[in-house]
């Protein structure tokens, strides 16, 4: 066992990722704010008979206490909601989430996901769910990724019509489960909904004849919610396919449920309306409420798949190196000069070595180093290199910051403050 590896399902979020990450957050919490999303954080821990309420199941991580990690935000959002008497705002309410959370997977091994996910909660009407969908399709195409994708999107309904379409299923794998899998064939018997999941190449085939919910077992509501949604996509320019194998894996989602797809069949995006888990918890009335998420790590590979770069953020101007205590006393404060100019500024104060330091500031890819012996420190000129260009000038010390903004221009100067820009 290596004694520095992460807990098995546990993974460290490394800078080169969490730029990618940062920027994703960044990406969404500006499409989230013109959309009317406020930012809500729940516990990773709920009760463990509340979540086994919901669920209708005992799939517990934490074994030995009455708490357990929650498998889907939704369910902590929902009881948040519920529990502090948001009802009483102005409704529908609208939020946005980006942590952490866990699932067990089928295999029961834990899985840890940083997601960004959305919740519209308190109003049935099938134009919240296009534009949850609307709002993914638009940040898609933003980050560079148009016609990286494609959109699928269902129906699964309600309760009492997917009661009747299992019957149905049922009666269309009986003769053919020689083409099924063990596990399918064991999914049969909870929900064979379930089995138009699978990924088997000979059932994907097979599930594609299967018959469709929407071709017989809907009712007046749910044949309006569902054209009115897509009616609505086609108001917004969303190209989409429908595809009658499109299920969910909780009972609870009702009504639209769609899918973002990578060309290269990576699933980036899932959403759908969840009006049934409010009553699977208890409330005597549905709770209409709609969700999206998506898994960022498969956002950020499907970035880098198509290579698409990232500015830099945190690029060097200007790297001070120095020797001695005298040239520290003359670095230190005018280092810190230089960040108030905007300056992206580095200083190395803590190594004795001049050549370990220019090492540091070859590493960097800082544009110009300022090298201070104990004479520059004194006479107050300085040894600047452009480490781009491989020149070397003699600037004066009260000259410096002025040289450094002439050469990097004034634009890219670095003013971010924010508790200059947010607080009032």
């Amino acid at each position: 066992m290596n004694l520095y590896s992460p807990i098995d399902w546990t993974f460290d979020i490394l800078p080169e990722h969490n730029k990618y990450l940062t920027f994703l957050k960044k990406v969404f919490r500006h499409e989230f704010r013109k959309n009317w999303f406020r930012r809500i954080s729940t516990p990773l821990l709920e009760k463990r008979e509340f979540i086994e309420k919901a669920f209708l199941v005992n799939d517990s991580i934490i074994k030995e206490w009455d708490f357990d990690l929650c498998q889907n935000p939704s369910l902590s959002i929902l009881r948040a909601y519920l529990e502090n008497d948001m009802k009483w705002e102005i409704q529908p309410v609208y939020y946005y989430y980006m942590s952490q959370y866990y699932i067990k997977e089928a295999n029961s091994n834990i899985k840890a996901m940083q997601v960004i996910w959305a919740e519209i909660i308190w109003e049935n009407d099938p134009i919240l769910d296009a534009i949850q969908l609307y709002m993914t399709y638009t940040v898609l195409n933003k980050i560079w990724l148009k016609n990286k994708f494609i959109v699928k999107i269902n129906s699964i309904w309600i309760e009492k019509e997917k009661a009747k379409y299992r019957e149905e299923l049922l009666s269309f794998y009986e003769n053919k489960k020689h083409i099924l899998s063990s596990e399918s064939i064991s999914l049969l018997e909870n929900d064979p909904m379930l089995v138009l999941n699978s990924i088997n190449e000979d059932e994907i085939i097979l599930n594609s004849s299967a018959p469709s919910i929407s071709a017989k077992f809907l009712k007046k509501d749910s044949k309006e919610h569902y054209s009115k949604f897509k009616a609505y996509l086609d108001l917004l320019e969303v190209p989409y396919k429908e595809d009658h194998t499109l299920v969910w894996e909780n009972n609870f989602q009702t009504n639209s449920i769609w899918k973002f797809i990578s060309n290269t069949w990576k699933i980036i995006w899932k959403g759908s309306r969840y009006n049934a888990l409010s009553k699977s918890i208890g409330e005597l009335k549905e709770v209409p409420a709609v969700w999206f998420y998506v898994d960022t790590s498969v956002l950020i590979d499907l970035l880098k798949e198509n290579n698409i770069e990232l500015k830099n953020k945190d690029k060097i101007d200007l790297f001070f190196v120095q020797l001695w205590d005298e040239a520290k006393s003359v670095v230190l404060p005018l280092s810190l000069k230089a960040r108030e100019a905007g300056i992206n500024t580095v200083v190395s104060l803590w190594t004795p070595s001049m050549k370990e330091q220019m090492l540091k500031a070859g590493r960097s890819w800082a544009r110009y180093v300022v090298m201070v012996w104990i004479m520059e420190a004194r006479n107050g000129i300085f040894q600047v290199r452009d480490m781009f260009d491989w020149t070397q000038s003699e600037v004066k010390k009260e000259e410096l910051i002025e040289y450094i903004i002439s050469k990097i221009w004034k634009d890219n100067l670095d003013f971010y403050s924010p508790e200059r820009d947010l607080m009032m």
